[in-house]
């Protein structure tokens, strides 16, 4: 995915675009004709298929998010701070409407009408964030700054569960400041106080 044309590159940001808003079944290769100003053909050029343009995303989506985790990682040490750095990245993407949705949460909640190579890609991007999120719970763990009630993968799953239906309160709501006020709460539960 790193030679894709910049025609390629206006296609895949269209379509996150278009299914941040509506779904997969919210857009069509005429909406991004129409919003990126090429002709329907030259989609399928890149593209054959609506599923394989959604794979496509899907897969660089979540190779951006191990490029951002492991960066963190490199930036920020401690545990509890890496939390607040990926629900930080969120709370900011949200307020700003920059991304105001995980392309994977809002996909995985349509899993039934999605075709199965698309299914396994947004699989894979949690299966990704489950095992680094597990990671950091167990580091805060043995360190001694996070109790948990249950496994550190248990937590996890916790984690991104809590983390997503967050973005869909501040969505439902249309207050972004719902997201924050949950994702605190759920550090705050997972962080010991002295």
């Amino acid at each position: 995915m790193t030679n894709l044309s910049s025609t390629a590159d206006s296609i895949l940001s269209s379509a996150r675009e278009l299914i941040v808003a509506g779904g997969y079944n919210g857009f069509s290769y005429a909406d991004i004709s129409a919003q990126v100003g090429i002709r329907k053909a030259s989609i399928h050029h890149h593209f054959p298929s609506k599923a394989g343009l959604v794979v496509a995303l899907v897969s660089r989506y979540r190779k951006e998010a191990e490029a951002g985790l492991a960066q963190l990682e490199q930036h920020v040490k401690n545990p509890i701070d890496q939390l607040k750095a990926y629900t930080g990245y969120w709370e900011k993407c949200i307020a700003d409407a920059t991304a105001p949705f995980c392309i994977c949460a809002l996909l995985a909640s349509q899993i039934p009408v999605l075709p199965e190579e698309v299914v396994i890609e947004v699989r894979s991007h949690f299966q990704m964030l489950s095992k680094w999120l597990t990671r950091v719970i167990e580091r805060g763990e043995e360190l001694g700054d996070l109790k948990l009630s249950s496994s550190a993968q248990t937590e996890a799953e916790k984690f991104m569960a809590t983390l997503h239906g967050a973005m869909l309160s501040a969505r439902a709501y249309g207050d972004a400041s719902i997201f924050s006020t949950i994702v605190h709460a759920l550090i705050d539960r997972l962080t010991l106080h002295s």
